[in-house]
């Protein structure tokens, strides 16, 4: 049943992309710089978990490797790599240049240096969910160095400025913004169809299962994918011959929970420490949040930064807030399932 597995897992970046035309060619001509060695501006990617933000930003530069030999790309995932020394070493890990960094020892100004001095090919550096950062001046270590462009992932440009100190506010406002919205059913079944198309043996799904699929998952395409991936998977591993509508049902709520749990398992050890204290004691108000919080964790965040954890994991439906600023309640969410209709 499965033709190629790749094309259905999370990650995959495929030779061509839907409905996104305009946004690759924003973002290509960004980059185009530093195929003449010329610097390039600093590329700000914003739009809600799923709209293919990270997709685009590998898919440009990937292009953009074919196209020049002398240009190289590197990724580092910001909620995993949220401290500036994992995302300096991680980048450098990438470029070849940690033989002799001890990550116990090593400073964080001997990382940047290391970058400063860097002389091999043009570099598009991709920081993903960059808004993730504890401290966003890694930002404002990479901004400068004319042989990187950095592309900048996040949700909300909002939550990227409010954490970032004044002198980096006014360079990154002055960036190339590229928003990417949801998509639409239509174009969810696009994507769908063309996954199924190279991924399965023909005949295994049903358009209408596709569009089935495509109205479940409520322009989040990351969510549409993994129904599908988790539907075949299935119906594969029982030998069926055909997706079946039942399938279908188990997959959309097990590709939700999916997708919940390894953004769980992302979040950083104090997030997860905020989340738990939440979902355990809640409704609370930031206040008695950050008083738990800060009895529970030895080195404590400001209440700002806390605040910040909430709001993040309201993106991400972890939480949810009721009432105005001063009377705020935080209260642990769980997501229905996808409902797939008939």
């Amino acid at each position: 049943m499965i033709r190629d597995a790749r094309v259905l897992r999370a990650g995959f970046v495929p030779r061509e992309v839907e409905h996104r035309d305009a946004e690759v060619n924003h973002l290509s001509s960004v980059l185009e710089p530093i195929t003449n060695e010329e610097p390039a501006d600093t590329a700000i990617v914003t739009g809600p978990s799923g709209t293919g933000k990270t997709c685009i930003s590998q898919f440009v530069t990937e292009r953009l490797r074919e196209e020049v030999l002398g240009v190289e790309a590197t990724y580092a995932n910001c909620w995993r790599n949220y401290t500036r020394f994992r995302t300096l070493y991680q980048i450098l890990d990438d470029l070849g240049a940690t033989i002799d960094i001890h990550r116990q020892s090593t400073p964080h100004d001997e990382l940047v240096d290391r970058l400063q001095q860097y002389d091999g090919p043009r570099t598009v550096i991709i920081l993903d969910k960059v808004d993730q950062f504890e401290d966003p001046s890694v930002i404002y270590d990479l901004h400068s160095l004319p042989q990187f462009a950095i592309i900048c992932i996040a949700n909300k440009e909002e939550e990227l400025f409010s954490r970032v100190d004044d002198r980096l506010v006014s360079r990154l406002r002055s960036s190339e913004h590229v928003q990417m919205d949801k998509y639409h059913d239509e174009q969810l079944y696009d994507i769908l169809s063309a996954r199924a198309k190279w991924g399965l043996d023909e005949d295994v799904i049903t358009d209408n299962q596709l569009y089935r699929i495509a109205d479940a998952a409520a322009g989040d395409a990351r969510l549409a994918i993994g129904i599908l991936r988790t539907a075949a998977s299935k119906a594969d591993r029982e030998n069926y011959e055909q997706i079946t509508d039942d399938i279908l049902l188990d997959a959309a709520e097990d590709a939700r929970a999916q997708i919940k749990q390894k953004s769980l398992d992302s979040l950083t050890p104090h997030q997860r420490v905020v989340y738990d204290i939440v979902r355990e004691h809640g409704p609370l108000g930031p206040s008695e949040i950050h008083d738990r919080y800060s009895k529970d964790v030895d080195d404590p965040r400001t209440k700002r930064t806390v605040r910040t954890y909430m709001s993040k994991m309201g993106q991400y439906n972890f939480l949810e807030a009721d009432g105005s600023s001063r009377d705020r309640e935080y209260t642990a969410i769980d997501q229905p399932s996808p409902t797939l209709a008939e």
